[in-house]
């Protein structure tokens, strides 16, 4: 700390925690759109902060404790709040017990992320990333109201948080950008694949936005189940 900080990395984090308390005001006051926003444009500063402290060489212990605060507040706490004011709160106790379990999931998996960190979280998560399972949270709330649905009381919004929160703790194989090295080449197929998603997304951006979040958490949870019906089919063999 004597030796001073790194203001660009750090200052990213600070927006995202600033975008993230945004979304538990707006959701507080009943604007659960605006939160939802918000929650994204959270993610894309989580992202850059990190991308711009391995670009620099920037990346010290105080940034990645600093993440890790701004990211409970951003991807725990402003989704949970949202989710309960949102969706929850005619479930009662089962209601708030579903918000808070989102949010201490997300923190034990953030501190099992920093335990982990240059071992087993070498390339892809274990467990669903916080920012993941915020985004999915996100895009529901803006598919909803595009599509003029009620989320009061919803039982697909209840089984959704616990769903998630579960994911987010559990062992499972999860991708994320991190595993992507833009310093190489790549197939020019993929520069054609990017230009299609900022294509649909510019089309229907709400619609577009949760087929994206579903499928991160269909495949997510299919690659798993293929991983250990494979596992299980060479311990037969193995016999």
């Amino acid at each position: 700390m004597k030796k001073g900080i790194y203001i660009l990395p750090n200052s990213l984090t600070m927006c995202g925690m600033f975008a993230g308390f945004y979304a538990i005001i707006a959701a507080i006051r009943g604007d659960y759109i605006s939160a939802a926003w918000a929650i994204l444009v959270a993610m894309i500063f989580d992202g850059l902060d990190g991308w711009i402290a391995r670009l620099t060489h920037s990346t010290t212990r105080f940034g990645i404790e600093l993440d890790s605060l701004s990211d409970l507040v951003a991807f725990g706490v402003a989704p949970a709040v949202m989710l309960y004011k949102w969706s929850l709160i005619p479930f009662g106790r089962i209601g708030w017990a579903a918000a808070f379990l989102f949010v201490a999931c997300g923190a034990l998996r953030l501190a099992r992320y920093n335990v982990q960190m240059g071992s087993t979280e070498k390339k892809s998560f274990t467990g669903m990333p916080i920012p993941g399972a915020a985004s999915v949270v996100a895009a529901t709330a803006i598919f909803y109201n595009e599509m003029d649905w009620l989320a009061s009381k919803s039982i697909f919004i209840l089984f959704l948080a616990f769903m998630l929160s579960i994911l987010m703790v559990s062992t499972l194989r999860f991708h994320g950008a991190k595993e992507l090295d833009f310093r190489k080449r790549k197939p020019f197929w993929i520069l054609v694949a990017i230009a299609v998603v900022f294509a649909l997304v510019v089309m229907h951006p709400a619609i577009a936005l949760f087929v994206f979040a579903m499928l991160y958490l269909s495949v997510g949870i299919i690659e798993n189940i293929y991983l250990v019906l494979n596992k299980k089919k060479a311990e037969i063999k193995q016999q």
